[in-house]
């Protein structure tokens, strides 16, 4: 059994108190917050108990009566119930406390915060004749309520009164497990411990009812599927605060500066460098790997210009290996052919889809070259490259060694079938290929044999404790996932082995060594170094991005997870091994896997949609990031659904975020003559600033972090607050009443079409077209875009008086239900559901996309790219199906059918 706690986590002290109290043995890990301890968790969850029985418990209180029962203690009605009082009512009202005591240093409105549930337990211990909650002796009830309450009741000067609730405090206080914990936890110093303040700055804000404690029924403001509560209750100050801010205008703000290129880093700036892991040349990406990596970084490298951070976004086509070999082989193109080929069609998706690269390179290129082979001879010359014999999987029906990606098999470590040659994506362990169960190779299915061949290896363990130190740094200061975190301390952990840094492949970055001549660099040593590579593409001057770390102090990698370990520990090696000053990764931004509804995607099986395919949907790109980004598998694997698609457009975009935008500027037309009315503010008016403020800060504070999907939610409340807003006052009947209703209306009318304004600068990073649709619409000033800019969240008015928008169209059309049928069935792979004889030759009815029909060969045809060993005939079918454009059947288009000797070719040749 092993408790997983945090330093500085108050609910870690309840627990601690509790095991200690109760005697159980257990084994305690300390852990960072934001580690993912219990896997099937979106968030981060701690403190955490793994049973032996490999369960999980992550409720505090349901920790501590665990540890009660299995000390042999029935867990009585009463401490059960003080225990639900306690999570239900205590805890959420000494959060918001803490945040404000610790974070916002509003010390004297704690009192208001904390009155209710402190009064309540003041009067529960002065009712009882016992000096503890439940009996003569201290019980865990009064462990956990003590634990609960010791950051503020430590602290006198912030609550005063309740003198009995005082004494109780001092007398559980003496108790040594409740000394132990808080000096484990809190170093005992309180509400001043650094560890705390830390802590509760990667948590959101919560807020609850005016002198009351949030309930089991309401929900927090910043409830990442709430609307925004009418119990949110924000102080007087704070809403005077907005409305002062609000009346400034855009006056004092600054505009966002234009792009000049080349762009460098510059002194006093904070120089931001982004980089998306680069997508692989020899295959068209899915919607998966567009959200994982170019999408988010993309979303982020805007977001990063909005607030006047000086942002360089490159990426490229990572287009060396044996993969681009063997589709050059299957096209009868060369290599060169085949990456340029498939660039382009990289970066056609990439534009469509409206992501804004500072430049797209790739790393067939002679920078490419110099600066790989640069890097290699420095690592040589400081010693930590080995030469080593190599036992290789080697294909004798290819006639070539394998590479990691094209051998699959069973993982020695947790026997999953299907794990490739260089890691195990259900385990995360690395693999050497020749330590695969039952290989095969991935082109043809044949066993490989075992062939030794001499290479060079990058001594890691020679790095490591330089390793460790500079992620203590990274890790520590900057923004990286909580996957990324664990993956990279799962590799270290377990020791790290030199690693293979050569091939023998032709189709790559020449190894300059003599000995090594007729090798290349193992795409994950050389990959990476294309961000450099293409940097220097980019401008001659690439070295002030990425050899200036004392300039250049935010580096952000975009990737999947499977990426990690190549980001965190194998290319970090390779810049510190060279030793000329890099600049290293600070935020290493990892997702999880996006599925297609209940499966993978698969080219060859035709299910999922492709980024060359979701243009032809009819579903403009802005919906297509939206969506992507609401379900963007930040802690936990998503899966796109055709369904949900059309609700979230239908329910967010349609009737939320449009509804409003429109209804607001609409008003502005039909009642104003389309000029901005003038605005007497009254006190529903000035709260609504204020939430639209706060929402504001909750969203910067979520994009500087990188949570970008948590940040959309923001938008959205923003909207939902809007639409009450407008359904509250019915500003289409005030107009018609008498000046005072008329005037009303006019205010309702104004405030509306300036958060919709605001919105449009929120949207910009997530949907870039309506953005510019909706500033454009509202006629807003150019210098709207600087709201983000300070980074403080002032929501001012931009649109001010008088004001004169454009015309007014609604931004988004429903998704119906037949339109969503029938994409759902054309992107979900089609089977052949017809073999007929015919002429005395057996015919098959086929999809768009199909097999080879010999069954020693598994190469997969699509879209009429032949296989070598394909039969002439068969290649006009295919061509004939791609003519005809993602039928269904050959057999409704044609008359013809391609005959086959036998119906069981009919069926192996095309059944998917």
């Amino acid at each position: 059994m092993k408790l997983f706690v945090s330093d500085g986590n108050p609910h870690c002290v309840k627990v601690l108190a509790v095991l200690e109290f109760t005697g159980v043995k257990c084994d305690v890990k300390h852990v960072n917050h934001e580690e993912r301890v219990v896997p099937y968790l979106s968030r981060p969850a701690l403190p955490a108990l793994l049973l032996p029985s490999g369960t999980h418990l992550f409720s505090p209180n349901s920790i501590c009566q665990y540890l009660i029962e299995l000390n042999g203690q029935e867990s009585s009605d009463i401490v059960n119930q003080w225990l639900e009082w306690e999570a239900t009512e205590l805890q959420p009202a000494v959060m918001q406390a803490l945040h404000m005591v610790v974070l916002q240093g509003k010390g004297a409105d704690t009192p208001r915060v904390l009155r209710g549930p402190l009064s309540y337990l003041d009067q529960s211990l002065s009712q009882r004749t016992t000096p503890f909650l439940t009996a003569e002796m201290v019980s865990v009830a009064d462990v956990v309520l003590w634990a609960a309450l010791y950051p503020i009741l430590s602290d006198s000067s912030l609550v005063s009164g309740n003198q009995t609730l005082q004494l109780w405090f001092e007398r559980v206080g003496m108790l040594a497990a409740c000394v132990s914990a808080v000096q484990t936890v809190l170093q005992g110093k309180g509400l001043k411990a650094e560890s705390l303040k830390t802590y509760l700055q990667r948590q959101p804000t919560t807020h609850h009812g005016q002198g009351q404690v949030q309930g089991r029924g309401t929900q927090p403001c910043n409830s990442p599927e709430g609307g925004g509560d009418d119990d949110c209750v924000l102080s007087e100050e704070e809403i005077q605060s907005a409305v002062v801010t609000w009346g400034k205008g855009l006056t004092d703000l600054p505009m966002v500066p234009e792009r000049q290129h080349p762009i460098l880093p510059q002194e006093g700036k904070r120089n931001v460098l982004v980089t998306s892991a680069l997508p692989y040349v020899n295959n068209v990406p899915h919607l998966g790997n567009i959200i994982g990596c170019v999408l988010s970084a993309d979303v982020f490298a805007r977001y990063g210009r909005l607030r006047g951070w000086n942002v360089l976004y490159v990426c490229g086509t990572d287009e060396y290996g044996t993969a681009t070999e063997n589709k050059a082989r299957e096209e009868g193109l060369t290599a060169q052919q085949i990456c340029d080929k498939y660039h382009a069609v990289h970066a056609s998706i990439y534009q469509w889809f409206q992501v804004d690269f500072d430049f797209f390179g790739r790393t067939t290129t002679k920078k490419q070259t110099e600066i790989a082979q640069n890097i290699f001879w420095r690592l040589h010359e400081r010693g930590f490259l080995l030469e080593d014999i190599v036992e290789q999987l080697r294909c004798e029906a290819c006639q070539r060694f394998l590479a990691d990606r094209f051998v699959e098999g069973t993982c020695p470590f947790c026997s999953y079938p299907e794990a490739r040659g260089d890691q195990c994506d259900k385990c995360g362990k690395l693999i050497n290929a020749v330590e695969l169960r039952e290989p095969t190779c991935k082109v043809c299915s044949q066993t490989p044999v075992v062939q030794s061949s001499k290479h060079l290896f990058l001594d890691l363990p020679k790095l490591e404790a330089e390793l460790e130190q500079w992620l203590e740094r990274s890790t520590g200061s900057g923004d990286w996932t909580a996957n990324a975190k664990q993956i990279t301390r799962s590799w270290v952990r377990d020791g790290l082995k030199p690693r293979c840094i050569t091939r023998d492949l032709k189709w790559g970055t020449p190894v300059p060594h003599p000995d090594f001549s007729d090798k290349v660099f193992y795409v994950w040593f050389d990959a990476p170094i294309g961000y450099l590579s293409i940097t220097a593409n980019y401008t001659d001057q690439w070295e002030k991005w990425w050899k200036n770390p004392q300039q250049v102090q935010c580096l952000y990698n975009f990737m999947a997870k499977d990426n990690v370990p190549f980001h965190s520990v194998v290319f970090p090696c390779s810049l510190l091994g060279a030793q000329d000053n890099y600049t290293l990764v600070n935020h290493l931004v990892a997702t999880e896997y996006l599925n297609y509804e209940d499966t993978k995607f698969s080219k060859s099986r035709g299910v999922g949609v492709f980024g060359d395919m979701a243009k032809d949907t009819g579903i403009p790109s802005d919906v297509w990031r939206f969506y992507l980004l609401y379900l963007r598998p930040e802690g936990q694997d998503s899966a796109f659904s055709w369904v949900d698609m059309a609700t979230k457009n239908n329910s967010e975009l349609l009737n939320n975020l449009g509804n409003f935008i429109n209804r607001a500027g609409m008003f502005v037309s039909k009642f104003f003559e389309s000029c901005v009315p003038a605005m007497a503010l009254q006190q529903e008016d000035k709260r609504l600033l204020a939430q639209v403020g706060w929402e504001l800060k909750q969203y910067i504070n979520l994009m500087d972090r990188v949570k970008i999907r948590d940040a959309l939610k923001c938008i959205l409340n923003i909207s939902r607050h809007g639409n009450q807003y407008i359904q509250v006052n019915e500003p289409w009947k005030k107009i018609k009443g008498d000046e005072t209703d008329r005037q009303r209306s006019g205010t309702v009318t104004g405030v509306s079409v300036n958060v919709a304004c605001l919105l449009s600068v929120m949207l910009q990073p997530y949907m870039p077209t309506v953005s510019h649709t909706i500033r454009q619409q509202l006629n807003a000033p150019p210098s709207v875009t600087g709201t983000l800019l300070q980074g403080t969240g002032n929501f001012v008015c931009s649109l001010p008086v008088g004001h004169h928008i454009g015309t007014v169209s609604p931004l988004f059309q429903k998704l119906e239900s037949e339109q969503i049928e029938s994409l759902k069935k054309r992107f979900g792979g089609q089977q052949v559901s017809t073999v007929v004889k015919a002429g005395g030759r057996w015919k098959a009815v086929l999809p768009n996309r199909v097999l080879c029909p010999l069954k020693s060969c598994r190469h997969c045809v699509v879209d009429g790219i032949l296989c070598p060993s394909f039969p002439s005939p068969h290649f006009q079918l295919l061509l004939l199906t791609q003519q005809l454009g993602g039928i269904t059947s050959v057999a409704n288009k044609s008359s013809e059918f391609i005959p086959f000797a036998t119906k069981a070719h009919a069926e192996v040749g095309f059944v998917l």
